[in-house]
């Protein structure tokens, strides 16, 4: 079996991932494992942690091949029957520095800029860019691979490739797995017997809908108690999603820092008392590229001066689906995938976040049937700016770009019109003109 890692040189995902497969026994034996970056000195800091793994976990058996660059990417992909994408078009330094200081200009501030947002917005369209390429290698090299996207912005990019390509993908997240036991841990209520929950919305914005202890007694009643009174108490690091509990009713699944942008609420030049008031922490994104880089400069000059590399099975989805098709055993996952009438108040051209069941037959997504009507319309806030930069990226038309930054809530709330067309224009430029084409 070949899996392919492309934006290999994203190396600690890399590492849990390829990890988890090497610890996974109906995947490791006869593994093939092809990873794929542009750059050069990333890609060899991956293959080393990933060697390093192979032989103390899978006696070294696993073929490990480094594939670099355009000219390579067919050759990394051929015959490939599970493809994970963990691409990050531009990287920190230049694209991501550019779609927060570009915006700073015209006092648009964000706080995470990889899902929505006008940051979103552009690094879903440079992405896209380069999806069409990979699209296009896999139809012609692995037309029966499942490519399993984790790269953000998640909606923009699945929903593209499941519209407009003939690859089978399903758009995978972190935070569907942890959003339950979260939120209990954070109101004292981790010892509860959790019996079922359900999540359904958007990617980032899936909310949990229901949930239920071992008993079927609804656990909401208590939570909206305990959060009220947990915000009543003071600043924690959650307030955005417990004011969600407060205003609609439901928790969602991605963290605050990253919701507070998704909507025209909380970051408001005219209000700049509900930063402190909501914990918001501006600028985050960068910040953490900072961190991460060192912090992985001095993972990796320990490992190359003979350091121990360790890992456990993580609880990211991938190894786990590709157990369930080997093997045809059923696993249950939250994935982003097409709305084929699954939630029935959501657009069928929307990438929609709902319980699918994996087995040796595939991805099966499963029906939720209607959101709650304003849950529904606060995925529709972002829905509208996701198929709208999805249409610029397959039209080619700069209005759409426009269009989907005028709809995007928190970009709308801040900006005039004339100020949209002006800095989606600059960054436009900028991307271009740094060498990542946006069209």
């Amino acid at each position: 079996m070949k899996v392919t890692f492309m934006g290999a040189g994203s190396t600690v995902f890399a590492k849990n991932v390829l990890g988890d497969i090497l610890l996974c026994k109906p995947l490791s034996e006869d593994l093939e494992i092809a990873l794929y970056d542009i750059d050069a000195a990333r890609l060899e800091e991956s293959y080393l942690i990933i060697d390093l793994l192979n032989k103390k976990y899978n006696a070294g058996s696993a073929r490990i091949g480094r594939y670099l660059g355009v000219e390579q990417r067919k050759a990394a992909l051929r015959g490939a029957r599970f493809v994970v994408n963990a691409i990050q078009v531009g990287l920190y330094d230049p694209c991501t520095i550019i779609d927060f200081e570009i915006p700073k200009k015209y006092g648009l501030r964000q706080t995470i800029a990889d899902t929505l947002g006008i940051g979103g917005i552009f690094r879903g369209l440079r992405t896209i860019h380069v999806l069409k390429d990979f699209a296009r290698d896999m139809e012609e090299v692995c037309p029966d691979a499942l490519f399993l996207n984790y790269t953000n912005p998640m909606a923009i990019l699945s929903g593209y490739m499941q519209r407009y390509t003939g690859v089978k993908t399903v758009g995978l997240c972190h935070s569907v797995q942890v959003c339950t036991a979260g939120l209990l841990d954070k109101l004292g209520m981790k010892d509860v017997e959790l019996g079922s929950e359900l999540i359904a919305g958007i990617n980032h914005m899936g909310w949990l809908i229901d949930v239920r202890d071992k008993a079927g007694n609804d656990l909401y009643p208590e939570i909206r108690r305990r959060a009220k009174e947990k915000t009543a108490s003071g600043i924690h690091d959650d307030m955005v999603r417990f004011d969600y509990i407060d205003k609609f009713g439901y928790y969602c699944t991605e963290s605050s820092e990253h919701n507070a942008e998704y909507n025209c609420f909380y970051i408001k030049s005219k209000y700049p008392e509900l930063i402190e008031r909501f914990h918001i922490p501006l600028d985050e994104y960068p910040r953490r590229c900072v961190n991460q880089i060192a912090g992985w400069e001095k993972q990796r000059d320990a490992l190359t001066a003979g350091g121990n590399v360790e890992h456990t099975r993580s609880r990211e989805y991938a190894s786990h689906i590709m157990e369930a098709i080997v093997t045809n055993t059923p696993y249950k996952i939250g994935g982003n995938v097409l709305n084929t009438g699954l939630i029935d108040n959501l657009p069928s051209d929307a990438c929609v976040e709902v319980p699918c069941m994996v087995d040796g037959g595939g991805v099966h997504p499963t029906h939720v049937g209607r959101l709650p009507i304003q849950c529904a319309a606060m995925n529709m806030t972002n829905i509208n700016c996701q198929l709208l930069t999805i249409e610029a990226a397959v039209t080619g038309k700069r209005e759409h770009i426009y269009q989907a930054a005028m709809l995007e809530p928190h970009t709308a709330a801040e900006l005039s019109i004339d100020d949209i067309i002006s800095m989606c224009d600059e960054l436009f430029e900028a991307h271009t003109n740094a060498g990542y084409p946006i069209l």
